[in-house]
C-alpha cells in the first residue's frame, strides 16, 4: 500500500501526484476519463490535466479525447526492476523448462512486504489454467510462497501483517484476487508458516480460489537467504494437494538445486553505457507543451529507469549520471520514491522494490501485438488516407490481426481474420523473406501458387528471387498480384530478438499512387510506423509474453 505518512520536506510533490494518477489507472483495470481520475485521486482537475499531458508526452499513457489509458512504454519502469533483479533472466528459462517437464504451470515470486508479487509465469494452455500476471500482488496468507517468506519475518513484519488484516479483512486491496467467502484465519497462517519452516516447502490447498492447488519451495542465495520462491500450480481436476506434493516435490527439489547453482555461478553484468539525454528532451517538451508539461514529474519517473541490469544498487552519483540529472534533483526524486515505497536505501546505495511492478505492469503484460500496433496504424492511416493492416503467419497463409480502414468510396475491403496466400501478398513476402533459407525453400517447394490475376508470379524460381530481394531491401511491394487494381507495400515488425513476428502494410487502389510514389511517399512513413510498434513491443516483451494475434 502507498505511504500514508507525511512526505519529507524535500519530497517532489508533482512526482507523488503523478504516481497517484498511474496507480488510479492501474487499479481501474482500464481507461478512465479525466473526470474519473479527478475523483479517484482527489486532485484538482487542472492538476490531473497537466499530469495526463506530461505522462502522454512520456508515452506512459495515451490520451483519446478526455479518456486516459496506460500505454506499453510504462512497462519500462517494471522492466527496470526486473532487469536489476536479474531473476527472470537467470531463472525464467529454468522455470519454463520445469513447466514443460511437469506439464503444469510454474511461477516465480518475490516478497513485497507482507504480500507476494509474481515476477515470472510459465503457463500451460488449458481451459482451466493459471491466470495471474507478472506484477500481480497477492496476500501472503493465501499463497504457497507466502508461508516460506513469512518464515523469515521480523516482529515488525508480523505487526504490519496483522494491521493490514484488521484493516482489510476481505482482501479488497488485492485486486488480482477473487473474493473469499471464509477468510484465512490468523492461526491457520501461523501454522502454515511453522510447517514451511520445518519442511522447507509449502502447499496452497485452494486458498486463492476453489480448484487451485500449488506446491512451493524457496530458492536461496549463497548466504542462505530466500531470493524468490518457485511454485508448481495445478487444478484439482489433475491433482489434489497431497498428490501434487507426492508427484512433484522430488522434481521441484532438483529444479531448485539447479536454480541455486545458477545464482551462485552467474557472472556479473556491466552497467549500461552513457547518461540519458534527459535535459534536452525535457527542455523540448517544456517548449512544446508550456505549463502543461511538469518537468519534475518527468524527471522523477525517469529516475526509476536509472536502475536495471548491471545497475541494480546504484549510488546517488550513478543515478545522476545515468539520467543526466543534477545530483540534487536526483536526490530529491529518490527521497520521494523511497517515501512512496518504490525505492529502498542502504548506506549509500539504492534499489528498486517490487512495488514498482504495481505501476501498470500486470495490466499491460496482457497487451497483444495488435493492441500495441493499433494506435500507430491509425496515425499512419490518417496521415496517408489509405488503409493500414497488420498480419501474421497462419500456415502458408497470412491472417489479418489488426486493420485501420479508410472512409473512401473506393477502398480496400478486408476485415480482421481474413486470410490470403502469403506468397501473393506484400505482408506475406515480408514474413517469408525473414525465414531461414532452407525453411523458405521448403515452403516454396510445398506450395502451388495460383494465378490470382494475370500479374501473379507463379514461377517458383522467380518467387525465390523476389524473396531474396525483399530480404535485402527489407520491404515488399506487390502490384496487382492478389487482386487487379490493388497495390500494397509492407514492412517487417521485429521483436526484441530481431525476429520478424508480423508485417504492417499500406494498401490502396492502383490509381491512387504509382509504384514509384509508393516507394518515395509511403515507404518512409511506413518504416517509421513499424519502428514505433517495434519500440513498444521490445519494452512490453522484455519480460512478458506478448501474443502476436
Amino acid at each position: 500500500m502507498p505511504s500514508t505518512t507525511i512526505p519529507p520536506a524535500e519530497a517532489v510533490t508533482p512526482l507523488i501526484r503523478g504516481i497517484a494518477v498511474l496507480r488510479a489507472l492501474t487499479d481501474a483495470h482500464g481507461p478512465l476519463s479525466l473526470s474519473e481520475l479527478e475523483r479517484a485521486t482527489g486532485l484538482a482537475r487542472s492538476t490531473v490535466d497537466r499530469i495526463a499531458a506530461t505522462l502522454a508526452r512520456m508515452a506512459y499513457v495515451r490520451l483519446d479525447g478526455r479518456t486516459v489509458a496506460l500505454a506499453p512504454r510504462l512497462m519500462e519502469l517494471g522492466n527496470a526492476y526486473l532487469g536489476a533483479l536479474r531473476l527472470p533472466d537467470l531463472l525464467g528459462p529454468l522455470a519454463d523448462r520445469l513447466a514443460d517437464e511437469l506439464d503444469e504451470s510454474v511461477s516465480l515470486a518475490v516478497r513485497d512486504e507482507d504480500g507476494v508479487r509474481f515476477i515470472h509465469q510459465a503457463t500451460r494452455r488449458r481451459a482451466m489454467s493459471l491466470s495471474f500476471r507478472i506484477g500481480d500482488l497477492l496476500p501472503a496468507e493465501r499463497t504457497a510462497p507466502g508461508p516460506l517468506f513469512a518464515a523469515d519475518w521480523s516482529e515488525a513484519d508480523w505487526r504490519r501483517w496483522r494491521a493490514r488484516r484488521a484493516a482489510d479483512p476481505g482482501d479488497g486491496g488485492f485486486t488480482a484476487l477473487p473474493a473469499r467467502e471464509v477468510p484465512v484465519g490468523d492461526e491457520e497462517f501461523v501454522r502454515a508458516v511453522e510447517a514451511a519452516r520445518k519442511d522447507g516447502f509449502s502447499l496452497d490447498d485452494q486458498l486463492i480460489e476453489p480448484g487451485l492447488v500449488a506446491l512451493a519451495m524457496p530458492v536461496r542465495d549463497g548466504a542462505g537467504a530466500p531470493v524468490c520462491v518457485v511454485s508448481v500450480v495445478s487444478h484439482t481436476s489433475r491433482h489434489g494437494a497431497r498428490s501434487l506434493r507426492k508427484e512433484m516435490l522430488p522434481r521441484l527439489r532438483k529444479a531448485v538445486a539447479v536454480m541455486e547453482h545458477e545464482l551462485r555461478t552467474a557472472a556479473p553484468v556491466d552497467g549500461p553505457p552513457g547518461p540519458a539525454a534527459l535535459a534536452a528532451w525535457t527542455g523540448e517538451s517544456k517548449q512544446e507543451l508550456g505549463r502543461e508539461f511538469i518537468e519534475s514529474l518527468a524527471r522523477g519517473l525517469t529516475v526509476l529507469t536509472a536502475f536495471g541490469e548491471g545497475r541494480c544498487e546504484p549510488t546517488l552519483s550513478a543515478v545522476a549520471e545515468a539520467t543526466g540529472l543534477a545530483r540534487a534533483t536526483a536526490r530529491r526524486a529518490l527521497i520521494t520514491l523511497e517515501h512512496l515505497g518504490y525505492v529502498a536505501s542502504q548506506e549509500r546505495t539504492f534499489r528498486l522494490t517490487p512495488r514498482v511492478l504495481g505501476l501498470g505492469f500486470p495490466l499491460l503484460s496482457r497487451t497483444s501485438l495488435p493492441e500495441i500496433a493499433q494506435v500507430h496504424m491509425a496515425t499512419l492511416a490518417k496521415q496517408l488516407h489509405d488503409s493500414v493492416s497488420l498480419a501474421v503467419f497462419a500456415g502458408d497463409d497470412i491472417q489479418y490481426v489488426a486493420r485501420i480502414a479508410t472512409s473512401r468510396i473506393m477502398s480496400v475491403n478486408i476485415t480482421v481474420g481474413t486470410r490470403f496466400p502469403a506468397i501473393a501478398t506484400s505482408m506475406g513476402r515480408v514474413l517469408l523473406a525473414d525465414l531461414p533459407e532452407d525453411e523458405r525453400a521448403r515452403r516454396l517447394q510445398r506450395i502451388e501458387p495460383d494465378a490470382l490475376t494475370p500479374r501473379t508470379i507463379t514461377d517458383k524460381t522467380r518467387l525465390a528471387e523476389v524473396l531474396d530481394q525483399v530480404a535485402r531491401r527489407d520491404y515488399a511491394l506487390v502490384d496487382e498480384e492478389l487482386e487487379e487494381g490493388l497495390r500494397s507495400i509492407a514492412a517487417p515488425v521485429r521483436d526484441g530478438a530481431g525476429r520478424v513476428v508480423a508485417a504492417v502494410n499500406v494498401a490502396m487502389h492502383s490509381s491512387r499512387r504509382t509504384v514509384a510514389q509508393c516507394r518515395a511517399d509511403v515507404l518512409p512513413s511506413l518504416r517509421e510506423t513499424a519502428a514505433r510498434i517495434e519500440a513498444e513491443l521490445r519494452i512490453a516483451g522484455r519480460f512478458a509474453r506478448i501474443p502476436v494475434a
